[in-house]
């Protein structure tokens, strides 16, 4: 599947499709498609997914877009300003954060919901206790807030994120958290009582402009 993502303030991509190819999507993310293009809603992993994305906070459902027909074609977007990132999963799987999946696409793509290895990162990490996790064969498109900050973390290197700024990561990156220290960092610093610290090795993308759960919800909000 070819695909060119466009813009500067909030990216979009164009995903053109040949017969019977298809492609997963968040839902409300559909800006337009041409005459021969279908799209259902579909729960990936049954019933099991269900239950998962369902405590995910994601939404049970995906968007599933597929064509028998050749040169037809989607517009896909996030609704929120931002820049999209295209992840190979022939790197790896990736888990992205509430908000952060757009879309995915290739010869087989699973997408479940992972449970936070760490109790503390669960409850108090700010990305929740259940992630999506995308892997197989293909490519996977993740939206963050404002600009990507990209880095490689070598075995054992750690990098603390303040809530809110991180986009997604390699699977193989262990998510846990840290207290930010002392007691007038916590009431004045503006970034709560504890940050989010990533161990490599793995890739890590970060988001500019910190994602609530509420502005999460809504980007992915709508048809």
């Amino acid at each position: 599947m070819r695909y060119t993502i466009s813009g500067e303030i909030a990216q979009h991509v164009r995903l053109d499709f040949e017969a019977n190819e298809f492609a997963w999507a968040s839902r409300g993310a559909i800006m337009a498609y041409s005459s021969q293009m279908q799209w259902s809603l579909r729960v990936p992993g049954g019933l099991g997914g269900a239950v998962r994305r369902s405590l995910s906070g994601e939404g049970v459902s995906l968007t599933y877009l597929q064509t028998e027909q050749a040169n037809q074609y989607a517009l896909l977007a996030a609704n929120a300003p931002g820049h999209l990132y295209t992840w190979d999963l022939a790197n790896g799987p990736v888990v992205a954060t509430r908000g952060s999946f757009l879309a995915a696409w290739g010869e087989e793509i699973d997408i479940d919901v992972t449970i936070a290895r760490r109790a503390g990162a669960a409850l108090f990490g700010g990305a929740g206790l259940f992630l999506q996790k995308i892997s197989g064969h293909g490519l996977v498109l993740i939206h963050g807030s404002g600009d990507f900050y990209e880095r490689d973390l070598a075995t054992g290197e750690q990098l603390a994120v303040s809530t809110g700024n991180l986009a997604a990561f390699a699977a193989e990156v262990d998510y846990d958290i840290q207290g930010v220290g002392g007691c007038v960092k916590v009431l004045f610093g503006g970034e709560g009582i504890f940050m989010t610290r990533l161990t490599g090795p793995g890739k890590v993308l970060l988001q500019t402009l910190k994602r609530s759960a509420g502005s999460a919800s809504s980007a992915n909000a709508g048809g």
